[in-house]
């Protein structure tokens, strides 16, 4: 199939051994109750095939509606997958880590829990790995709660089965200003700021950003933060524009089999119309 055939959200692309491994989130069910997650394969980016489930949602898990944006992750020899869920007896959605021996799972339940805190709303939970060792999820506290998203850390345990700090807030959305926009929801009495889907990647030239999505005039936007030190621990520094703002976001990057660099996102930002979209990118373009 191709990619405009495959109708997923928040795209993310594993390259591992000799194909590629495309898991998202399925639009169909992105918005109400759902039950899994699939993967595709491809051996050239343009080929696809899947859906092959790789989780379903076990007997009396707790939760059964907003499966978003797994991720997957290879650490100590074994593949994490960082999703989001949530309740509709509990309304408060969280990032949760799940494991396999294989990129095509089954995936298992593995943390003890939401590594994120039970009573906020938060969602899109990815993997950095500090040049020490140490392992973070990074995150977003969603608007729906605090009006100006933000994007959080936590450190986890080695085993990743639980966070070993309280969040920490690296930044939050209207200091992207004067490019994002802000909105008005009937959950907020004030305008409201978006973050989803972070993104750690470092630059060949040892600099630290993160890709991340909110609003803009162009509709759903792909931005970038820049730490200042080069861990995560720096001060987060917004560019002053957009890297995408065609009306597509959630997006992350990977290098392809013959070392070029690759932006996947979804596009449009509208149910069901939305499919993963690549774009080369040049690694330098993005160095300050």
């Amino acid at each position: 199939m191709t990619l405009e055939e495959i109708n997923i959200r928040d795209p993310f692309v594993l390259p591992f051994k000799d194909t590629y491994y495309m898991y998202g989130t399925r639009a169909k069910t992105c918005w109400g109750l759902a039950d899994g997650f699939d993967c595709y394969t491809s051996k050239d980016l343009v080929n696809w095939d899947g859906p092959f489930e790789v989780f379903h949602k076990p007997e009396n898990f707790w939760a059964d509606k907003n499966y978003w944006a797994p991720e997957v992750h290879i650490y100590n020899n074994t593949f994490y997958m960082f999703a989001t869920f949530n309740s509709e007896a509990l309304e408060k959605k969280g990032t949760m880590i799940l494991s396999s021996e294989s990129p095509l799972g089954p995936f298992k339940v593995h943390s003890d829990g939401k590594i994120t805190p039970d009573e906020w709303n938060s969602l899109d939970g990815t993997f950095y790995l500090s040049p020490s060792g140490k392992p973070y999820m990074i995150f977003s506290h969603e608007w729906v709660d605090i009006a100006d998203g933000e994007i959080c850390s936590v450190e986890l345990s080695d085993d990743l089965t639980h966070a070993v700090s309280e969040p920490v807030t690296l930044f939050k959305a209207s200091q992207a200003k004067p490019w994002v926009k802000a909105m008005k929801h009937r959950l907020q009495e004030n305008l409201c700021y978006v973050t989803d889907g972070p993104f750690m990647h470092r630059l060949e030239n040892g600099e630290l950003i993160m890709l991340w999505a909110s609003i803009s005039e162009g509709g759903y936007a792909e931005a970038i933060a820049r730490s200042d030190n080069g861990n995560i621990d720096g001060n987060w520094i917004i560019d002053e524009k957009p890297l995408f703002d065609k009306d597509g976001g959630h997006g992350m990057l990977f290098k392809t089999f013959d070392g070029k660099l690759m932006m996947v996102l979804h596009q449009p930002n509208e149910t069901p119309k939305e499919h993963p979209v690549f774009i080369p990118i040049n690694g330098d373009s993005l160095a300050r």
